[in-house]
């Protein structure tokens, strides 16, 4: 690699830290709102939203160890290290995760548990939306640019944090118009199946 495409690359692993660093801050105040929402509205679905800006956070720090350690100039079996690791401890995350979302809803189905409105969470959740498919936009990009597979699966959990915020928002939707107060545990459910199967990923390879 000739000293040119050297500084460009030094430009683009500098930019994924930035974006890790900017997503993490957002993730954790998503965390906080979305446990804090989730539990003073007795809904498991928020409690679910915080629970995987929690993952993000973790997921970010490793993807910034990755990143940095590539900027600070570690060779490729460094490298390749700290990225098969990176996405272990993703997919193990995403498998708890995964299993503490249908237990609760379950519960919360049999017991017949109706979630409170939240102010909070229905903000938290509507930037969400918004914001997560351009991070995930931005994170695949840089990954290609890269050729980083951690960082493009780190989008995923951006993409499961848009769908999450969405199923948070149709979950409030129905409760509030149709008094369908199985609303909530159902959508929590369907988000559990869908990141449990990224998770699965971890005995795959």
């Amino acid at each position: 690699m000739g000293e040119r495409e050297m500084i460009a690359k030094q430009k683009l692993l500098a930019r994924g830290i930035q974006l890790e660093v900017i997503s993490i801050a957002w993730m954790a105040l998503e965390f906080v709102l979305g446990v804090s929402a989730g539990l003073q509205a007795g809904s498991i679905l928020l409690i679910a939203f915080g629970l995987d800006a929690l993952l993000e956070v973790i997921a970010g720090g490793v993807l910034i160890w990755r990143l940095r350690a590539e900027y600070d100039g570690a060779d490729n079996e460094r490298v390749l290290t700290v990225e098969r690791r990176a996405s272990k401890i993703v997919k193990a995350i995403l498998l708890l995760l995964a299993t503490y979302v249908i237990v609760t809803s379950v519960i919360n189905l049999v017991q017949h548990e109706v979630p409170g409105e939240s102010g909070i969470g229905l903000v938290v959740a509507i930037v969400s939306v918004v914001l997560m498919p351009v991070m995930t936009t931005m994170k695949r990009r840089l990954g290609a640019q890269i050729g980083s597979e951690a960082l493009r699966e780190d989008a995923m959990c951006n993409v499961a944090c848009a769908v999450l915020a969405a199923l948070v928002l149709l979950g409030m939707l129905l409760t509030a118009l149709f008094g369908l107060w199985w609303a909530d545990a159902v959508a929590a459910i369907i988000f559990a199946i869908y990141i449990g199967r990224e998770g699965l990923e971890l005995f795959k390879k």
